[in-house]
């Protein structure tokens, strides 16, 4: 059984940037879209960004241009990089393997 586990999450001011880390486990990964999701209190979870197996990435519109997904896959890790950071980001944030497959989740808080 897969097991994800994010890591990087934390209290940051608006303006500021957190880097997201998610490391796999199994085998496979390359061949797995890999997809970092959010989810705030009181609303449904949501796509933030996705990469392939090709290394094409797709994008939510509330993030583009300052979100960068990223993988690694010697390393069976999956990176998020988030700039100009806004409280409209503070959720929590999961990492999603394939179709099924979810880590526990990493909280971002975006306060002054």
């Amino acid at each position: 059984q897969v097991q994800l586990v994010e890591s990087g999450g934390g209290l940051v001011q608006p303006g500021g940037s957190l880097r997201l880390s998610c490391a796999a486990s199994g085998s496979s990964f390359s061949t797995y879209i890999m997809g970092w999701y959010r989810q705030a209190p009181g609303k449904q979870r949501e796509l933030v960004a996705q990469i392939t197996s090709g290394g094409s990435t797709t994008y939510a519109d509330s993030v583009k241009g300052r979100f960068t997904i990223s993988r690694d896959n010697a390393k069976k890790t999956v990176a998020l990089q988030m700039n100009s950071l806004k409280p409209e980001d503070t959720a929590i944030y999961y990492c999603r393997r394939g179709l099924t497959s979810w880590g526990q989740g990493t909280q971002v808080t975006v306060s002054s």
